[in-house]
């Protein structure tokens, strides 16, 4: 749960702004009301209460609850989240919002613009997207149609509607200030609409609309340096949201799966190099080893033009296309290899297996970056070894407490002075190895087990 990002620029608005915001309004169209009574009914008020775990945060709760002099009669380490949703599927009573908003929460109330209340079920969540997808049993609901993203163009005239700081029914508007914003940061799966319609905490999970009343986005943050809005808002767009949607009803979950590259913008010097035509598509960095990108035949330097018939502008086109399908879906790719256009096929893999087997081959030594070393130590003398570079979090080498920066030195109680001799009597042991690892003025005995 994101709690307080206020320091920093970029803050999400769980807990439109609090002044009418009308410009650019065509002059044929003076009110906004008979659109708005479609879609007022769909937004909904959602409350999570949350416990709160980490130490720190919990700190600061106590600390701001002693300043206000008001716990609200709550548990000393719970929170409420305070936010917004929308009504997408009136029958199964399907609630839209944000995933941050209801992360770790203990219960959710949607209340509706009736007043009616009710305990919401969380059908699934997908934190890289941000999205969430609740349901209620309740009858006589609005749901709001689901328009196409896609059609959106920089100055469109959009409406931003939520609770902001809990002041329910809330609309703002403004227009589509840009379209495709990435790398700010916020979710690892980034394709933002920008709009100026203000937009304050409180309104995460709230709906960012079109002039046919139809949602195009589910607003998420603001880049603020305080809690007020400054015009620049973020929604995730409806098409995202309703990708992510149609997942966690069919499975529950979102399980993404992978195809195995690397890619980068094409910049107008890369353009030059390459000797094509235009900036448009991704030119590939790396191909990872046993993944479905290598098995089809892309290579270092191809350029990715289409993902299933969809133009590539950029890298974050690719991330965004290949990362909202599942594991064993099929996908064509267009590339452009010496300015020749061929098409290859794909079966998209799953991460966690290819892992499982990749770990399987070297359980010790899996996740741990090394590099050769040749060291005159004043402490330890001439030291031939390997020096660990990085160790992956959750390994089996992470759990024997192997750290980045030791210096292995024996396995299995013979002497190593490279790579090749540490991996050779890695691959000959079965249950675990014994490693002697030289830290700082130090050293000590470290046993990886084959399973952590």
């Amino acid at each position: 749960m994101r709690y307080a990002l206020s320091f920093v620029f970029i803050m999400f608005f769980t807990l439109l702004a609090s002044t009418s915001h009308a410009a650019g309004i065509p002059a044929s169209t003076n009110t906004l009301a008979p659109l708005l009574q479609k879609a007022l009914p769909a937004i909904v008020n959602i409350k999570a209460q949350i416990k709160v775990t980490d130490i720190d945060t919990l700190k600061e709760l106590q600390k701001q609850r002693k300043r206000e002099g008001d716990s609200g009669n709550l548990p000393p380490n719970v929170v409420v989240s305070v936010a917004s949703g929308v009504i997408v599927e009136a029958k199964n009573g399907y609630i839209l919002t944000n995933a941050h908003v209801i992360e770790d929460a203990q219960s959710i109330t949607v209340t509706l613009d009736d007043g009616r209340h009710y305990n919401a079920k969380l059908i699934g969540s997908d934190k890289p997207s941000d999205i969430a997808l609740l349901q209620i049993k309740a009858k006589n609901l609005t749901a709001i149609p689901i328009g196409d993203s896609s059609k959106l163009k920089v100055g469109d005239f959009v409406a931003a509607i939520g609770n902001p700081f809990g002041l329910s029914q809330t609309v703002t508007s403004g227009i589509v200030s840009a379209l495709e914003r990435t790398s700010l940061g916020i979710e690892p799966y980034e394709n933002f609409i920008q709009t100026d319609a203000p937009i304050n905490p409180g309104n995460s999970g709230g709906a960012l609309i079109n002039m046919q009343g139809e949602l195009v986005g589910i607003n998420t943050a603001i880049l603020a340096p305080s809690r007020g809005s400054i015009g620049i808002g973020f929604a995730i767009p409806a098409n995202m949201a309703k990708s992510v949607m149609e997942q966690l009803i069919n499975y529950g979950n979102v399980q993404r799966g992978a195809l195995g590259i690397g890619a980068q913008d094409i910049t107008p010097e890369l353009a030059s190099a390459f000797d094509l035509a235009t900036t448009k598509g991704a030119v590939v960095t790396t191909v990872i080893p046993d993944f479905p990108a290598k098995q089809a035949g892309i290579q270092v330097g191809d350029v990715i033009t289409k993902v299933n018939n969809m133009e590539i502008k950029n890298a974050s086109d690719v991330v965004n296309t290949v990362g909202f399908l599942r594991v064993n879906s099929k996908v064509n790719i267009n590339l452009l290899r010496h300015n020749k256009s061929i098409t290859v096929s794909a079966e998209l893999t799953d991460p966690k297996k290819r892992k499982q087997a990749v770990q399987a081959m070297d359980p010790f030594l899996y996740g741990v970056g090394l590099k050769n070393l040749s060291l005159l130590s004043p402490v330890h003398g001439k030291v031939l070894g390997v020096l660990v570079l990085s160790v992956e979090e959750d390994s089996n080498a992470w759990h024997a407490d192997l750290h980045a920066g030791d210096i292995i030195t024996s396995a299995n109680q013979q002497t190593i002075t490279n790579i090749e001799d540490l991996k050779t009597i890695a691959a000959k042991e079965n249950r675990s190895l014994l490693l002697n690892v030289l830290r700082g003025p130090g050293a000590i005995f470290l046993v990886i087990n084959k399973e952590s």
